[in-house]
């Protein structure tokens, strides 16, 4: 069942970890520093088991400025926040920046608590709460309950275990299904067990015996034990702070920040679509392209920032922008995400990806920033099967499998068959290798067959005397290029809607044939006369050439390949051709010949044929061409089948 995280945020020293030693009676401090200095540097865990029976899972961030990097690591996944402040000082620089750090990841509830009430007299704690209210005047814990408690006597501890119990209690609990995520934010190797993940599990789940593979890395193995809260389970879901137990890897291959997933189910790019929110509290306007620090679940990648629709922004305005990332990352949609500056490092925005594999988009034009204003307007707009067209029709002529749509949606198995089922029977989406499910828009398949229609027409255009165009040389021609299995369903499209006709390896448009002129109609008939004539020594494509100098090469050409195409003539190859029945007869008499003697060689088959190895050698290899024979060091047998 999926449980709920519960994430402490507030400013240093003020009173986080005492909070979770008295709520649980968990030490969250485990480093000698943290404990001789008295503040939280890492990640801290612990959790309390409510009387409506969930087990509330519970992480301690960090408060001092220098370690916001890790407290942004510990909001990853977090359900629920228990912002701390303490009465004695109120309002403070971290407690500005966790807040907003908060809603730029999206928590949206929680509960406020004021730390060492003992430390003040009630006049200045109503002062303080007052003032704490109108902080959040507008914000997800604008009506939050505020709630003072003294952690040392346990003051206040039970109405904070009351208030958890009543929110958890009220949740909508449903098993977790899909593929499981999980953002690493320890990793480590312990004796006799080998290497050790945690995190909390964002989504999905996953059990004992399987798979996980490490983005963007790409690096998998095998899950050899679970734990959750130090209890050995079988299966694991959404909403645990989890540590897994791995074989097949080391700990130096795996990096604080990488996210464990399922096989599949995620992309790496260095490119990342976004709505992005400048905070009013940023000290400068945000300029385009400017490097900062984007932190994506536990991982901190630098960047650099493309606005999308203007040169700079300012503070508290709302745009979207493209991330350009030094390192891949691997995300879905709809994941959250901090920005902070470069130098000095302080956070400045934030938001929510849009695609997490995009095409790099450009803004130099004003018809370039148009582009992607309609883009982002109709991304916007769209309902969940319009966003899976979009995202389709940018993939453009390359198309997208069905695997590859849903690691870029984060959208699975029967849910996303479901949303796939209208767009396809109506055509919106055309499905173009079943195999593999991969599928094009149908607004990009017409824009290829069109194409495909225009170089067939210019193509017979230009060569009349010629049958239809080969398809692998259509498929060379095409711009942009178009994977194979891709053309041969765009053709078959064509073919049953009766526009185009493929004769062998041979596309032409429908209705096209080839109609001679008078003067080569007759070079035709006396080209076919002399190959008629020479049988089995004709004269190669030089002295045809020559022996029909008065017509353009071109077309003596044409003609020939005409002939080949009729089926008068067969090509050996480009220089030299046959009189069709000639070889007809002289393969029947090699096939007569092997059976009888079991092999022939050259010299054997020069004396059958009679031919010199001018003739003799290229009709051999044609014949282990077309499959009637094989060679076996000198010799050639008859090919089985």
């Amino acid at each position: 069942m999926r449980e709920i995280i519960l994430g402490t945020a507030g400013h240093v020293d003020h009173g986080k970890t005492s909070l979770i030693r008295a709520l649980t009676g968990i030490e969250t401090d485990r480093l000698k520093e943290e404990k001789e200095r008295g503040i939280t540097i890492e990640l801290g865990f612990a959790y309390l088991d409510l009387p409506c029976g969930h087990r509330l899972g519970i992480v301690d961030v960090p408060g001092h400025e220098k370690f916001i990097r890790n407290m942004v690591a510990g909001t990853a996944g977090m359900d629920l926040v228990a912002f701390v402040i303490a009465a004695d000082e109120g309002i403070m620089p971290q407690t500005v920046e966790h807040f907003e750090i908060c809603q730029l990841l999206g928590v949206r509830d929680g509960l406020v608590v004021l730390t060492k009430k003992d430390m003040v007299e009630q006049e200045w704690l109503d002062m303080v709460t007052e003032e704490v209210r109108d902080f959040f005047t507008g914000s997800f814990l604008e009506n939050a309950p505020i709630v003072p408690v003294n952690s040392v006597n346990g003051e206040g501890i039970d109405e904070i275990v009351r208030l958890l119990d009543a929110k958890v209690a009220a949740i909508n609990f449903q098993e977790e299904f899909g593929p499981f995520r999980m953002a690493v934010d320890r990793v480590f190797s312990m004796k006799g067990f080998g290497t050790v993940i945690t995190g909390t599990s964002l989504s999905g789940r996953i059990e004992t015996g399987a798979e996980l593979t490490f983005y963007p890395g790409g690096l998998t193995a095998k899950i050899r034990g679970i734990q959750v809260h130090g209890q050995d389970v079988g299966l694991v879901e959404a909403g645990h702070r989890t540590a897994i137990n791995l074989q097949g890897i080391e700990k130096e291959q795996i990096n604080r920040g990488d996210m464990a997933a399922t096989p599949g189910s995620l992309i790496a790019s260095t490119l990342l679509d976004a709505e992005f929110h400048c905070l009013r509290s940023a000290r400068n306007e945000l300029k385009n392209r400017t490097q900062v620090r984007v932190h994506l679940g536990t991982r901190e990648i630098v960047g650099r920032i493309l606005l999308l629709e203007s040169d700079t922004l300012t503070p508290g305005e709302t745009t979207r922008i493209q991330l350009i990332l030094q390192e891949p990352a691997a995300v879905w949609p709809g994941d959250h995400y901090v920005i902070r500056s470069y130098s000095p490092i302080t956070t400045i925005g934030g938001g929510t990806i849009l695609n997490n594999g995009p095409k790099k988009r450009k803004r130099t034009l004003e018809r370039d920033r148009e582009v992607n204003r309609a883009h982002f307007a109709a991304l916007a707009a769209a309902d969940s099967e319009q966003k899976l067209l979009l995202l389709v029709e940018e993939c453009g002529s390359k198309g997208i499998t069905a695997d590859q749509l849903a690691a870029r949606t984060g959208v699975f198995s029967k849910k996303l068959k479901k949303q796939l089922q209208h767009p396809i029977s109506t055509g919106a989406l055309m499905v173009v290798d079943s195999e593999s499910q991969r599928m094009l828009a149908a607004s990009v398949a017409m824009g290829i067959q069109r194409q495909i229609v225009d170089l067939l027409t210019n193509f017979h255009r230009a060569n009349p005397l010629k049958t239809g165009l080969p398809k692998e040389e259509l498929r060379s021609q095409l711009r942009p290029a178009v994977e194979q299995k891709i053309l041969q369903a765009l053709l078959a499209g064509l073919v049953r809607k009766g526009v185009i006709e493929q004769v062998g390896a041979e596309i032409k448009v429908s209705g096209h044939t080839v109609t001679l002129e008078v003067n080569e109609q007759e070079m035709e008939q006396k080209i076919s006369e002399l190959y008629r004539l020479a049988g089995l020594t004709p004269p190669n494509l030089k002295e045809v050439l020559a022996a029909f100098s008065e017509f353009p090469e071109k077309q003596i050409r044409q003609v020939i390949d005409l002939l080949a195409a009729k089926g008068a003539l067969i090509k050996i190859n480009e220089s030299l051709s046959f009189h069709a029945p000639a070889i007809q007869t002289l393969q029947e008499e090699v096939v007569a010949f092997i059976r009888h003697e079991g092999e022939i060689d050259a010299p054997r088959f020069k004396e059958l044929s009679g031919l010199t190895r001018k003739f003799s050698i290229p009709l051999l290899e044609y014949f282990d061409k077309i499959k009637l024979t094989i060679r076996i060091d000198d010799k050639r047998v008859l090919r089985k089948g």
